[in-house]
């Protein structure tokens, strides 16, 4: 009964046994291989896009730090939420890859960059004393397991382009929210105007490895740079490539996040009828934020339960996250357990 994150899961048995397969004959280094050339050809078509290019690294951190690094110069604003994962867990690494870029944070409900509120941060254009409107960083699906609408994404990009903004989308859980809304993974993109989007593994699934996508083909060039400098560029990049081309293949991730998404949806209306729990809002995708009675809490942990307390959304917040493994006899002892407690 572990939901203290999807990052606890393991690996999606299709991933390992890709990984076991190439594993006994020689294939080309740094990228040359044919299945870093698959993984692009899938998000080609996932995405409905033949001109997209991609490129791998080991963890979203990296990938966000890259691609931003690549959207924003040194002196250049990148307006994000300020519960964003690249301004409060990325310690800084964003600012480091881009030379000095700042991270303009902007406030909202749920996570959600308040339209109003970027139109108000948007400042300083041509002065020299300021930093410089470059990029807009969005999450979807975001820290607080909330999900843009489409309305919602457009508005912000529509925002963005009418101050020559560049958008960035950190897709750590994009497979949650495209399951999510049910929308095509070119609706939610570049249709909206995203050029790059880091489209995540890791939480869905992958032992390791996120996929940077860029919708501006012209930017993965200086990319490809940068991910060498960043030490981000794997010899064996068969070992990152080939269990992601059985990932992005047939659907696998997509079937992941649906599993993910279902079992949190049983969690919260089953959680509905429980004394001494609270759903601040009914989850999006896999991940969910409740109020619960510390004595609740003490006696589900002492009876194996696993999940973290997330006191900056208020006292007694817990946070229960499922994974693309999680097992519905899992999420049936742990709601018999609450109404038990």
């Amino acid at each position: 009964m572990n939901f203290a994150s999807d990052n606890v899961a393991g690996t999606s048995p299709a991933l390992l046994q890709a990984l076991a397969d190439i594993n006994d004959r020689p294939l080309p280094s740094y990228g040359g291989d044919p299945h870093t050339a698959e993984v692009e050809h899938l998000c080609r078509k996932i995405f409905e896009h033949d001109n997209l290019r991609t490129l791998l690294v080991a963890t979203g951190t990296g990938a966000n730090a890259l691609a931003l690094s690549a959207l924003t110069p040194p002196w250049g604003a990148i307006y994000c939420h300020s519960d964003s994962h690249i301004a409060v867990d990325e310690a800084n690494a964003v600012e480091a890859a881009s030379g000095g870029s700042r991270l303009m944070t902007i406030d909202g409900a749920h996570a959600k960059i308040d339209p109003d509120k970027l139109r108000a941060a948007i400042y300083g254009k041509g002065i020299v004393h300021h930093p410089q409107p470059s990029t807009l960083s969005i999450t979807q699906m975001n820290e607080r397991g909330a999900t843009y609408s489409l309305a919602e994404l457009s508005t912000l990009t529509a925002i963005g382009r009418e101050h020559g903004l560049r958008v960035h989308m950190d897709g750590a859980r994009f497979s949650n929210a495209i399951a999510g809304l049910n929308c095509t993974p070119a609706d939610m993109t570049w249709r909206l105007g995203v050029d790059v989007l880091v489209f995540g593994a890791t939480k869905n699934g992958a032992l390791a490895g996120e996929i940077v996508v860029c919708f501006d083909p012209d930017l993965a060039d200086e990319l490809e740079f940068r991910r060498k400098r960043a030490g981000q560029l794997f010899s064996k990049m068969r070992t990152l490539s080939a269990p992601l081309a059985a990932y992005l293949r047939d659907d696998l991730w997509l079937e992941n996040a649906r599993h993910a998404n279902a079992m949190a949806r049983q969690l919260a209306q089953g959680l509905a009828d429980i004394e001494g729990a609270q759903l601040l809002r009914q989850p999006d995708g896999n991940q969910m934020f409740l109020t619960m009675h510390p004595a609740l809490a003490e006696r589900l942990r002492a009876a194996g339960a696993e999940f973290d307390d997330w006191p900056e959304v208020g006292p007694d917040v817990v946070r229960l996250v499922t994974a693309f493994n999680t097992r519905e006899a899992d999420v049936h002892a742990f709601l018999s357990l609450a109404a038990n407690a």
